[in-house]
């Protein structure tokens, strides 16, 4: 797939563990994990605001498009 998610980078670059923001989001750790894995076919943008707000970022921090 040509989008690449870099939850782990942002989360290492806040010193946040995956734990943590599942508590903070309120979404399940194992879905964190999936998402942080890359294996997921969709986000809602309900979360994603979620870990933006969490992570103090920018949804292009956390996705990125490659060719």
């Amino acid at each position: 797939m040509a989008i690449v998610v870099n939850l782990d980078v942002m989360l290492a670059k806040r010193k946040v563990k995956l734990k943590e923001l599942s508590e903070i989001v309120g979404v399940s750790t194992v879905n964190l994990s999936i998402l942080k894995q890359g294996k997921v076919k969709a986000i809602r943008f309900s979360t994603l605001n979620a870990i933006c707000k969490a992570l103090n970022c920018q949804p292009g921090d956390i996705l990125e498009y490659v060719e």
